[in-house]
């Protein structure tokens, strides 16, 4: 699986302007079963709490291993939020939903 973006917006990097949304990253191992599910999990929540307002990108770290020294990725599948700042990760299959909102702070404090 290559890195894809799933939805239209531009790339972010520091020739771009900051995006409007929230940028994520997930890091997998290949297409494994834990993988697959952590990619299906992981859109179904930026559906439901974050519909039209985000990127995200799927890595495929055997692919493309630079990327996880890049993020300082220790464990897949791994989903880091790069904006806005500052990032943060959560690892682990994404199925915890509750978990994966706090951990990337993509909830609203009250």
């Amino acid at each position: 699986m290559a890195a894809r973006r799933t939805t239209d917006a531009p790339q972010h990097d520091a020739g771009n302007p900051a995006p409007s949304g929230y940028v994520l990253r997930l890091f997998v191992a290949g297409m494994t079963a834990r993988s697959t599910r952590a990619v299906e999990n992981i859109r179904a929540i930026c559906e439901r709490h974050l519909p039209g307002a985000y990127d995200l990108e799927v890595i495929n770290l055997y692919e493309q291993p630079v990327l996880a020294s890049g993020e300082q990725i220790i464990a897949a599948p791994t989903c880091v939020r790069r904006f806005p700042l500052p990032p943060r990760r959560v690892i682990g299959d994404m199925s915890n939903s509750t978990r994966v909102l706090e951990g990337l702070d993509l909830v609203e404090h009250r």
